[in-house]
């Protein structure tokens, strides 16, 4: 499944929005200036604004407004990977040096700082009290999220019932602004705005599920980051709670964990996961939350954007299957 084709109908109004973001660069102070440049360098797939975008075609709407938002979910993204790498002290994102890895935390928690309110400032420039609401509480739930995560002490919390609700909070609420926002500017029944936030938040689910499954199994260097960080981190994605789940003694995952500098413990919790049924049931529950994505298109406007959300889903539960 080619993502190309999938975005094809908004490449121009993409085009648009990485124009914005150029803009964000533009500041007198030459030392920020190339802070900014290298957070937005567009090395991403810029798949959120896409899907304000898309999700946008599904009833009339203001091409201005829409890439203002598309542009201030690509702002509010972008700010949450910052902060996320400066508290988790990441060096590598998308194969590049994490800004704090080369300004330091406290520049690079200033600079997510500023995106978080320029995304602010584009969100309230449609000049709708709804989509800023909507704005302010889906970055009350990341931070809910990233609070919850950084809170709990290392080895507890590694129930399902607890990661699905720091990924609800961390990822899939952001996917679901940025569905439910294209329909807000076009203003949509209500229904419709129901069924938009439902596909995002599927949607962004399953896609972080895929990603924490890539983590074990993926490639460092297609990822931009080493295999098993987040575990290095202390993160406990699905896989390792699974792993946990079936091998409470004896499990590399708990060593890794109390012990952070054996690279033996986390290359065992890798192969076990490898050698395991635990990639297969990840990737039938992230399929799962695909289908439940897929209900909510049924009950939309049927029409080419429908079939390209509807192909999205395949493009995200086939990554490395």
């Amino acid at each position: 499944m080619d993502l190309s084709y999938i975005l094809a109908p908004v490449q121009a109004e993409m085009a648009l929005v990485e124009e914005r973001l150029r803009s964000v660069t533009g500041v007198s102070y030459v030392r920020f200036a190339q802070l900014l440049e290298h957070a937005l360098k567009g090395t991403g797939k810029r798949l959120r604004p896409a899907l304000t975008l898309l999700c946008g075609r599904f009833y009339p709407c203001n091409r201005d407004s829409l890439v203002s938002i598309a542009t201030a979910m690509e702002l509010l993204h972008t700010a949450t990977l910052i902060h996320d790498d400066a508290i988790d002290n990441s060096e590598v994102r998308r194969g590049e040096a994490t800004l704090n890895s080369m300004w330091g935390e406290k520049s690079a928690i200033l600079v997510g700082d500023y995106l978080f309110a320029k995304s602010a400032e584009l969100a309230a420039s449609v000049g709708s009290i709804r989509v800023v609401t909507l704005y302010a509480h889906t970055l009350m739930a990341i931070c809910s999220g990233e609070i919850d995560q950084d809170l709990t002490p290392r080895g507890q919390g590694h129930s399902q019932r607890r990661y699905f609700q720091r990924i609800s909070n961390k990822t899939a609420s952001l996917f679901a602004a940025a569905t439910e926002l294209g329909g807000l500017l076009g203003q949509a029944p209500e229904g419709a705005l129901g069924a938009l936030r439902s596909y995002g938040h599927n949607l962004g689910i399953a896609f972080q599920i895929v990603d924490d499954i890539l983590d074990f199994i993926g490639e460092g260097e297609e990822m931009g980051k080493p295999v098993g960080s987040d575990l290095m981190q202390g993160t406990l994605t699905l896989p390792a709670i699974l792993l946990l789940e079936r091998e409470p003694r004896d499990n590399p995952v708990l060593a890794v964990l109390a012990d952070r500098d054996k690279p033996a413990n986390l290359r065992r919790a890798i192969e076990m996961v490898r050698n395991s049924s635990i990639i297969p049931e990840c990737y039938r529950v992230a399929e799962g939350y695909c289908s439940r994505a897929q209900k909510a298109l049924r009950r939309l406007p049927h029409n080419p954007v429908s079939g390209l959300l509807s192909d999205l889903l395949d493009y995200i539960v086939e990554r490395h299957k």
